[in-house]
């Protein structure tokens, strides 16, 4: 039911981190709150949303 979705970690501003889809670029920046990412993200960081959850994959 869930696919999994692919993000890398463009930039961070404060208490929001702004996401770009790695298969679609062209794409709208998606803006999702820290608080919901892994606590050790970092720009460039790759991140699999899968289940409601934000899981960092390098």
């Amino acid at each position: 039911m869930f696919e999994a979705i692919n993000y890398t970690v463009i930039s961070i501003d404060g208490d929001y981190a702004h996401l770009q889809k790695t298969e679609n670029p062209t794409d709208d920046l998606k803006l999702v709150a820290r608080a919901l990412l892994p606590d050790s993200i970092r720009e460039g960081s790759l991140l699999k949303y899968e289940m409601l959850q934000y899981t960092l994959i390098n």
